[in-house]
């Protein structure tokens, strides 16, 4: 860290003397920005999942999920047991729409593809179609579109919790609290009169 201070030091004094007239504001940004580009960034928390292992993570907190995993292996010939439908989801997720994974309504959005309902999916470029004797498209479609709307909730926060780092707080079953429970919405306040008066 001493060796980048030094170099943003001597940088700056020796600009400073080339380009005395530049006001201070943009000194103070460029000052900023090279500090900025010298750190070298590290990961915020190393204990997220990577795509690779997250599927499994998500069926330990659903295990009920639909894993529609009875596809053959073109390679090997065998039941592609690893290939699911929530590792198939994580690789559109990320790879193929390009979406943060820890934000909730990116994956509100990638249900939404799969329900047909935002963009449009493509059956040629599908997870699973290189790999897989059949391409499973439209079982995933089907699969997601027989989740009703909590699963597809628990799915989603499952998700969060998997790629996020407040995985170890947030259930991922949703919260059912009973009406009785729920705290009610303090009494809306009527104008009083004359206060469109005031306004002139």
């Amino acid at each position: 860290m001493s060796k980048n201070l030094e170099f943003i030091q001597l940088t700056l004094k020796s600009w400073q003397l080339v380009n005395p007239p530049l006001k201070k504001g943009v000194f103070a940004i460029i000052v900023v920005g090279v500090f900025l580009l010298s750190l070298e960034i590290q990961p915020a928390n190393a204990q997220r999942s990577t795509p690779g292992d997250a599927w499994q993570q998500v069926y330990q907190q659903l295990p009920d999920l639909p894993r529609e995993n009875k596809y053959v292996s073109k390679e090997t010939g065998k039941l592609a047991e690893n290939n699911t439908l929530v590792s198939r989801m994580i690789w559109y997720h990320s790879y193929l729409k390009g979406r943060a994974p820890n934000y909730r309504l990116d994956w509100k959005l990638t249900l939404a593809d799969y329900l047909g309902a935002n963009e449009v999916m493509y059956e040629t470029t599908y997870p699973g179609k290189d790999n897989l004797q059949k391409n499973p498209f439209d079982g995933d479609r089907a699969a997601v579109a027989r989740l009703n709307r909590r699963q597809r909730d628990a799915l989603v926060q499952a998700l969060v919790n998997v790629f996020s780092s407040k995985s170890q707080n947030t259930p991922a079953t949703p919260n059912t609290s009973s009406p009785s429970q729920e705290t009610t919405p303090p009494p809306r306040q009527v104008p009083k009169k004359g206060g469109a008066e005031l306004l002139k």
